[in-house]
C-alpha cells in the first residue's frame, strides 16, 4: 500500500512541478536611484532623482506594453526616499530575475565629461570607479542608524571597499553580460559616447540575490549632457536602449517566454541626439584640441571591460554629401537622426529643409552646413542650438566620416 502511495505522489509531482515552472513570471525590478529628500547629483537646472525616475518609468512602460508575461516591480514610482537596503529587499522579496538601477553621473565643479556607462558589482580597478561608488553609496549617510544597518560601512573610506575584493558573486557572469548588452544598445539607440562597462562596490547591488547592474546615464554637471537627459527624446532613447538590452537578455535566459519577446515595431520617426564632442565656450578650438590630445584629467576614462564599437567610418548611402576640397576635412552640423527618411518639408527639420542626409547603421542622419572652415561650422552650430539643442559637429574626408578631433587637428595644422 505504501509503495502505491509513493507512486501516486511521484506522479502528482511530475504533473504539478512543470505547471509551477510554466506559471513562473519573469520578474524585473527597476530601481530609480535617489528620491525624496535625497536629490542625488545636482545640475544647473535639474536634479538627478527626477531624471532617474523619468527614464526608469519610460523603460518600465515599454516592458509592460510589449511583454505582458513579465512582472515589473518598481522600487519607487514617485518622488519618495527609499533606503539602499530596502531597494535590495524589494528585489529579493519579489524573487526578481533581474535588478536594474538607474542613476545619473556627476563631477566636481570645473571638470567636464560625457558619455554613458554601466557598472556591475566588484572591486574597482580605477580611482574613477571608486569615486562613482562613493558618491552613489553616500546616500546611506542620510539614513537613520546607518552605521548599524550597514555594519559600520563608511562610504567615504577607501578601506571599507576592501570587502568587495573577496566577492565571489554567483551572478557576476550574467550581470556583466547584461551590462554589456545595455551599454551596446543604449550607445547605438541614443548615439551616446561609450564610456564602457566597469566594476565597483555598490551597496545596492551587493545586497541583491539576482543578476544586477547600475546604469549611469550621463553627466548632469556637463551642460549639454544635462539638456539631453532632460529632453523627451533623450529620455525616450535611453529607455528604449535599456529595453532592447532587456529583451536580448531575456530571450537568452528566460526559458518560459510564452509571447513574442518583442512586439512588432511600428514605423516611427525618432530624434536621436548625440552629444557634441566640444564645449560651447570661448576659445572652442583650443579647448577641443586639448581634449583631443588627452592631456587633461577630464578626458581620461577608466579602462572598460568591453568597449563595443558604436560608430564606424561609413560612406554615405543616401544623397551623397558634397565634397569640399578633396583630401581636406569638411565639417558639418548634425541636427537629428530618424529611422525613416524625412520629406523635405518635414516639421522635424524645423525649417532646415535643405539639410543633407546620410545613412548610417539604419538611421537617416541630417546635417546642415558644409565647410572646411571649422570656425564657420562652430558658429553655425551655436546658431542652431535653440532649435536643435542636441546638434553637434561631425567631419568627413573624401566622402567618408572621420574622427572630428583628428579633423580639427588637421584644420589647425593647415592654418599654421
Amino acid at each position: 500500500m505504501s509503495k502505491r502511495l509513493i507512486f501516486i505522489i511521484a506522479v502528482m509531482l511530475t504533473l504539478v512541478l512543470p505547471t509551477k515552472a510554466a506559471n513562473h513570471r519573469f520578474t524585473l525590478v527597476i530601481d530609480a536611484g535617489h528620491g525624496g529628500h535625497d536629490a542625488g547629483a545636482l545640475g544647473s537646472m535639474s536634479k538627478e532623482k527626477n531624471i532617474n525616475l523619468k527614464v526608469a518609468l519610460a523603460f518600465g512602460r515599454m516592458v509592460e506594453r510589449n511583454c505582458p508575461d513579465v512582472k515589473v516591480v518598481y522600487t519607487r514610482k514617485t518622488d519618495v526616499f527609499i533606503p539602499l537596503n530596502e531597494r535590495a529587499n524589494i528585489a529579493n522579496k519579489a524573487k526578481a530575475d533581474l535588478f536594474i538601477s538607474v542613476h545619473t553621473n556627476a563631477l566636481p565643479k570645473g571638470k567636464i565629461a560625457r558619455g554613458f556607462e554601466v557598472y556591475t558589482l566588484g572591486m574597482h580597478r580605477a580611482a574613477e570607479n571608486l569615486d562613482v561608488a562613493k558618491r552613489e553609496n553616500s546616500v546611506i549617510l542620510v539614513e537613520k542608524d546607518y552605521k548599524q544597518r550597514y555594519q559600520g560601512f563608511d562610504p567615504n573610506s577607501s578601506e571599507s571597499y576592501i570587502m568587495f575584493e573577496f566577492i565571489q558573486d554567483k551572478n557576476m557572469a550574467k550581470s556583466v553580460e547584461l551590462a554589456k548588452m545595455i551599454q551596446q544598445e543604449v550607445c547605438a539607440q541614443a548615439s551616446r559616447p561609450n564610456k564602457g562597462v566597469h566594476q565597483a562596490g555598490f551597496l545596492v547591488l551587493r545586497a541583491t540575490s539576482m543578476p544586477s547592474c547600475l546604469i549611469e546615464l550621463g553627466f548632469i554637471t556637463t551642460s549639454d549632457e544635462e539638456r539631453l537627459l532632460n529632453s523627451e527624446s533623450g529620455i525616450e532613447n535611453h529607455a528604449r536602449g535599456i529595453y532592447r538590452a532587456f529583451n536580448r537578455y531575456r530571450k537568452k535566459y528566460d526559458q518560459n517566454i510564452v509571447v513574442p519577446y518583442e512586439a512588432p515595431k511600428k514605423k516611427e520617426q525618432v530624434t536621436l541626439p548625440t552629444i557634441v564632442p566640444q564645449e560651447v565656450k570661448e576659445e572652442p578650438l583650443r579647448r577641443n584640441e586639448e581634449q583631443a590630445n588627452s592631456g587633461s584629467r577630464v578626458a581620461e576614462q577608466p579602462k572598460p571591460i568591453e568597449t563595443p564599437a558604436v560608430q564606424e567610418p561609413v560612406r554615405s548611402e543616401v544623397e551623397p554629401l558634397p565634397a569640399v576640397n578633396d583630401g581636406v576635412p569638411v565639417f558639418k552640423v548634425q541636427i537629428l537622426a530618424t529611422d525613416t527618411k524625412l520629406r523635405k518639408n518635414s516639421s522635424q527639420l524645423k525649417g532646415e529643409n535643405n539639410a543633407d542626409c546620410y545613412l548610417e547603421k539604419g538611421l537617416y542622419k541630417y546635417t546642415v552646413g558644409s565647410s572646411a572652415d571649422y570656425q564657420e561650422i562652430y558658429q553655425l552650430r551655436k546658431s542652431l542650438l535653440t532649435k536643435f539643442p542636441q546638434a553637434f559637429i561631425i567631419a568627413f574626408k573624401n566622402g567618408e566620416k572621420m574622427d572630428v578631433q583628428a579633423a580639427i587637428r588637421e584644420y589647425r595644422s593647415r592654418r599654421k
